[in-house]
């Protein structure tokens, strides 16, 4: 079994809609159709052609993807909001861990950037992985998602590179 990480490719949307489609995925993402999610999906892709964007593959299967969100303006370009999303079949097979420690390198070495930062849903599991990695919490907004009439707080962590 191999795992690697390769840039993500343009024409590679359809594989992070799937990915968010899958049964409560969603519930750790601000979209709530598919509208928003198709617009999502355009945004988040955009960043392949800048190849800030990775691509997990489990045996030659594509299985993830974690992204940087480059800055535009040179005062902030020093630090980047990351986005990660594993396929739920392979979630605990070290594919989060492998996308974040490329995503890492990749940041450091190609962008030069010296802070990662990430929004997590309160109760998302993925908040260990990024504990494990050296994240760590600098704030919370409690009242980030209101679905169904229920809050849902967003806590944001951040790593020194």
């Amino acid at each position: 079994m191999t795992l690697t990480t390769r840039f993500t490719q343009e024409t590679e949307g359809h594989l992070l809609k799937q990915w968010l489609q899958q049964g409560d995925t969603l519930r750790w993402f601000p979209m709530f159709d598919e509208r928003e999610i198709d617009d999502a999906v355009r945004i988040w892709i955009g960043y392949a052609k800048y190849q800030a964007s990775l691509t997990a593959e489990y045996d030659g299967v594509p299985c993830g993807m974690a992204n940087l969100n480059l800055q535009p303006y040179q005062k902030m370009a020093h630090q980047c909001l990351l986005s990660i999303i594993v396929d739920e079949e392979h979630r605990g097979k070290g594919v989060g861990t492998l996308l974040l420690r490329d995503l890492e390198k990749l940041a450091k070495e190609k962008f030069r950037i010296e802070l990662l930062h990430l929004e997590v849903y309160k109760g998302n599991p993925a908040v260990n992985l990024y504990r494990r990695s050296g994240y760590v919490e600098f704030g919370c907004q409690t009242r980030f998602i209101k679905d169904k009439g229920e809050y849902i707080g967003k806590i944001f962590m951040q790593k020194p590179l």
